[in-house]
């Protein structure tokens, strides 16, 4: 028996394709979004190429000179260095690729794309340190420990070039930066969008928010008019005004199933969803995604600062602060005569400061007022304008300031006597505003948090706006800053730190 509408002995040819939902395939027709992330990681990568070649280059020349040298290797016998060279750069350039030291998330902020390019030289020479040890590998020393700082220190010098371009790209022009259409109710879509406008070198411009009917933005989202429309709509008002990206504010106006459907009409590749939950001022490290029976838990560590971590902390500001001593003591000299020289009174002024768990230490600074200052704080702060400070005094042009006490403000000379402070164990090079007694007096319970970790020199208040800051945001970045330690973010304030004092931001 033979199927009808075929012949004998035949066999019927497959469908080459079967007709899929439209909703299925969302627009993969259309023409394609131009990515600046392609050709700003191709530049990445061409110049990851060339600063890797430089360093083992210059590793071989400086160590071996020009004459050809060979190393030994027991399978192979005699290798010429220059093989090994051009290995070497291959492994080093491989494994910045499998780091992921160059996704488009980890570019143009924060810290991960710098770990991740020193995560990735590390492995890569500690793997060839292996290598070399298996196979009896007779490696010059001396050409690798050339290799490994030369091109770490040149590759993290070439990303923070990149970075400061990017960022102007980002903040000058408004370029390069993903199109974002932020959807939830009205107060939390105010919110980020808020967020996201007082950070443009993050890369996220927003374009437009999606609702629910009937809800509404507030009144003046940081200043600025921005296009509104549905969330039953997103990805197609995404679409209309030019948007790349949406970006989901958790809360019910959200739910799950809503938030699959908004992914499933997106174009892979070309277009994204970010999900912001509920959580505030929490950093990266202390959060983690865990599947358990179909759903995402996100699991937030309890902040603490004990043991190796704080053994860590204690030992990087006492052989800092040491070191920072022994270098800028020419300068304590110069700023010692010019006081004396300047006004009557001592160098130093000492004030006593709450530290460390309520204890009050005494905090030393370079004087910088004339030696009546505290007997006229009263006066003056009966009549200092409204700041939006109402625990700290802080005065524009205060009066009471000397002449050399100006240049020393401006450039943030007087803090340095708290490098003492430091090596002497009652502050850190890094932490929250050390307060005055009658300041902590007019404290809210919450931010009593504060005296978790020691104060520092410089801290997050000061690289986000110094005195301009009001005292709500003041202290939501020193309680940030409690619960989010980490040694590479103090290293990241004390480099915003020396921009923040040459650009005199705050400073008065």
């Amino acid at each position: 028996m033979v199927a009808s509408g075929t012949t004998a002995g035949s066999i019927p040819e497959p469908s080459t394709s079967i007709q899929l939902p439209a909703d299925l395939l969302p627009h993969v027709k259309q023409a394609r979004v131009s990515d600046w992330s392609t050709s700003y990681v191709r530049k990445l990568l061409m110049s990851d190429v060339v600063v890797v070649v430089w360093a083992v280059a210059t590793a071989q020349l400086l160590y071996f000179g020009a004459s050809a040298s060979n190393v030994s290797v027991k399978a192979f016998g005699s290798v010429p260095y220059w093989v090994v060279s051009v290995l070497l750069s291959f492994a080093w350039i491989c494994a910045l690729a499998l780091s992921d030291s160059r996704h488009y998330r980890v570019l143009g902020t924060g810290i991960d794309e710098y770990r991740k390019v020193t995560n990735a030289t590390l492995i890569c020479f500690g793997l060839v340190a292996i290598v070399a040890l298996v196979f009896k590998i007779d490696f010059a020393r001396g050409y690798l420990l050339i290799a490994l700082p030369l091109g770490l220190v040149g590759l993290l010098l070439e990303r923070k070039i990149w970075r400061s371009w990017l960022v102007t790209q980002r903040t000058r022009l408004g370029k390069m930066s993903r199109r974002v259409v932020v959807a939830g109710t009205g107060p939390r879509v105010s919110r980020v969008i808020c967020e996201l406008t007082k950070s443009p070198a993050a890369g996220y411009a927003v374009v437009g928010a999606a609702l629910p009917a009937g809800d509404k933005l507030d009144d003046d989202v940081c200043g600025g008019q921005v296009p509104v429309g549905l969330i039953s709509d997103a990805v197609d008002f995404m679409r209309s005004v030019g948007g790349d990206t949406i970006a989901v504010s958790g809360g019910e106006a959200v739910p799950g199933p809503e938030i699959q459907r908004i992914s499933w009409q997106l174009v892979p590749g070309q277009e994204h969803l970010i999900v912001s939950p509920a959580l505030i001022d929490i950093a990266g490290p202390r959060i983690g995604i865990r599947p358990v029976a179909g759903l995402s838990l996100i699991h937030v560590e309890t902040p603490k600062l004990s043991g190796v971590a704080q053994l860590t902390k204690t030992a990087f500001d006492r052989l800092g602060s040491l070191l920072l001593i022994i270098l800028l003591s020419p300068l304590f000299a110069v700023t010692a005569i010019a006081i004396k020289l300047d006004s009557r009174g001592p160098i130093f002024f000492v004030q006593d400061r709450v530290g460390l768990h309520g204890q009050i230490f005494r905090m030393f600074k370079f004087r910088s007022m004339s030696t009546d200052a505290e007997a006229r704080l009263k006066d003056l702060a009966d009549k200092q304008r409204d700041r939006g400070n109402v625990v700290m005094f802080k005065m524009t042009d205060d009066p009471r300031i000397t002449r050399v006490g100006k240049l020393l403000r401006r450039y943030s000379i007087d803090e340095l006597p708290q490098l003492i402070n430091v090596l002497l164990g009652t502050m850190s090079l890094v932490g929250p505003r050390p307060p005055l007694q009658r300041e902590v007096e007019l404290y809210g319970d919450h931010v009593h948090r504060r005296f978790l970790v020691r104060p520092g020199i410089t801290g997050l208040w000061q690289v986000s706006g110094r005195s301009d800051l009001d005292w709500d945001e003041t202290v939501r970045l020193d309680l940030y800053y409690v619960a989010n330690w980490s040694l590479t973010q103090d290293l990241q304030i004390i480099s915003r730190t020396l921009r923040a004092v040459v650009g005199k931001d705050g400073a008065y």
